[in-house]
């Protein structure tokens, strides 16, 4: 069922990407700028090219900030999809930063570090609106953790608070920050729909280790993704951050089950 030897090759394929890209990322951000942002996508699509992924989007990828765009949670894989996609930054939990080599590479891509605790949250929130008052546009899973891939946690919703308050531009006009909801589905292995017994072997939870989950999921196949881009939204439109929170995780649930189920074409009935 795994090839190893596929699994070899593709791993020594990230590795070698990584490696070219180190020195030019570091460089980029040394001189400054916003080239470094089409780097890291770029970085990212040829990761995606070194795992074999096919990608199937669905609906208008976010080009222009101020973006939150929020997504439900399997993987680490989510990242490489997501960043070869979307012209942003990720928010990440801060123990990120410690993992070897990962966070080396987090880092470069300028990601956002959170801490739980209560103590760090609003220096934390203070730092994401300020990239957010940049224009930039930033990734973030509120579930708060992955899971199975099969369904989607509940949304925290006081990783919404960013968005309660307009942000301020460098021209001085406030900005109403916009909410992106994205549904990720591990829908297709080697052409065929995939069945649930095989979706763990790309979902990471639970004590699963890194390396060997990445060698199995390496070997295993031919990946299909859907990514559904679904229409977004911001607080304008609803009372308070718990029910966008809400509303995003009902969102993103039904395009990933719409996804799993071969129905994405139902999407944009909101009868079905």
């Amino acid at each position: 069922m795994i090839n190893p030897v596929v699994s070899v090759l593709r791993i020594i394929g990230l590795v070698i990407v990584t490696l070219v890209m180190i020195p030019i990322q570091s460089t980029l951000l040394a001189i400054g700028g916003r080239w470094w942002l089409d780097f890291a996508r770029g970085y990212w699509r040829w990761i995606i090219k070194a795992t074999g992924f096919r990608i199937r989007v669905h609906g208008a990828i976010p080009e222009s900030g101020p973006t939150l765009v929020v997504s439900n949670h399997c993987s680490y894989l989510d990242v490489f999809i997501l960043g070869s996609l979307i012209r942003g930054c990720f928010v990440s939990k801060s123990d990120v930063a410690g993992w070897p080599g990962i966070g080396f590479i987090t880092k470069l891509g300028r990601t956002v570090y959170i801490d739980r605790s209560r103590s760090g949250s609003d220096k934390e929130r203070d730092t994401v609106r300020e990239r957010l008052e940049q224009g930039q546009t930033l990734i973030l899973f509120p579930e708060g953790t992955s899971n199975d891939g099969n369904h989607v946690l509940p949304f925290k919703s006081t990783l919404f608070a960013v968005v309660e308050k307009p942000v301020i531009g460098a021209d001085g006009i406030p900005k109403t920050i916009i909410v992106q909801p994205v549904s990720i589905a591990y829908s297709g292995l080697d052409g065929l729909p995939m069945q649930r017994a095989f979706r763990p072997f790309y979902a990471w939870y639970g004590e699963m280790t890194l390396v060997d989950h990445l060698f199995n999921a390496m070997g295993l196949g031919n990946l299909t993704v859907d990514v559904v881009f679904h229409p977004p939204t911001s607080i304008q439109e609803f009372s308070n951050r718990k029910t966008l929170s809400t509303h995003c995780q009902s969102v993103v649930q039904r395009g990933l089950a719409l996804a799993l189920s071969g129905r994405l074409s139902m999407l944009s009935d909101p009868r079905d």
